[in-house]
């Protein structure tokens, strides 16, 4: 087999263990689920393989990303990571942490944004802001370059390429940026790769954490939510404040659930109207008289 077969199969093992991927409890690191499940000899192993002791999401809610970073883009600019954040434009930003060179879990997770994103009827550049960031120094402005074409081409909105932004940087400034959205990776080298959880986040127009997505589906209408809420309600229309009456964010599996008492009570509003405006009929009808129509 070719020397990067041991990255494919470490990539591949990490696939697995992020499909669930969950924030770290405060007294023990971040495992992946699979790790419950490594056997040795037939046996249930309790030692967790060390890359996944050091892979995970710490939610930060809240957390403010560091704005004075300083990044390259895909044209190889310079660019301070505040020139991308405006509060007063109140355009939040759907930011994905992935390095180019990954060979299959960066891909699938950007991939799947795309698709989610493509479907909804706000348009990047306009309501929201697409980053993505690589946490690989190695990673330079034209592979950066590459991937944001494969991903506006895969969006397919009209104008979007400026609404979205690739980045490559220094080690220094991916540390800070990685520490304050509590994103975990590990370097293995001996298979040059990293080991990686999968997801993407939501901040707000001026750069705090709103939101994780876990995983790598996202489903369209949790991402509109988390955009709608990210925003402080200045996109999106009633129907997405019904939704978000009735469906609440859950962060230990990061995703959007439904709100059982809150659906009760908009059943028992829409009943009660339902026989106001029964009776209100019938009543008029009544006033016209009989043979009136």
């Amino acid at each position: 087999m070719s020397g990067r077969a041991p990255g494919i199969a470490l990539a591949a093992l990490l696939f697995a263990g992020s499909l669930a991927a969950q924030p770290a409890q405060p007294a023990q690191p971040a495992m992946s689920p699979i790790s419950s499940a490594a056997r040795e000899g037939g046996v249930a192993s309790t030692v967790v393989p060390t890359p996944l002791k050091n892979v995970g999401y710490d939610q930060r809610l809240g957390a403010q990303v560091p704005l004075d970073l300083s990044f390259r883009d895909e044209a190889g600019r310079a660019v301070r990571l505040g020139e991308l954040f405006d509060p007063h434009d109140h355009r939040p930003v759907v930011f994905a942490l992935a390095y180019y060179g990954c060979p299959m879990l960066c891909s699938v997770v950007l991939s799947d944004l795309a698709a989610s994103l493509k479907v909804l009827s706000f348009d990047a550049g306009r309501q929201f802001d697409v980053l993505v960031v690589s946490f690989d120094p190695r990673d330079t402005p034209p592979l950066a370059a590459a991937k944001k074409r494969e991903m506006v081409a895969r969006y397919g909105h009209p104008g979007a390429a400026a609404g979205i932004h690739y980045l490559t940087g220094s080690e220094e400034s991916i540390a800070a940026l990685t520490k304050a959205v509590g994103f975990r990776y590990y370097f293995d080298r001996e298979t040059r790769q990293f080991a990686h959880a999968a997801g993407v986040l939501v901040l707000t127009p001026g750069g705090r954490v709103a939101r994780y997505l876990y995983g790598i589906e996202y489903p369209a209408r949790d991402l509109r939510l988390a955009l709608v809420e990210a925003s402080g309600d200045r996109i999106g229309s009633p129907v997405d404040q019904l939704l978000l009456y009735c469906f609440h964010y859950n962060p230990v599996i990061g995703r959007y659930s439904a709100v059982t008492l809150n659906l009760v009570r908009l059943g028992g509003a829409a009943t009660v109207l339902g026989l106001f405006v029964m009776v209100v009929t019938l009543k008029r009808r009544e006033s016209r008289g009989p043979g009136r129509a």
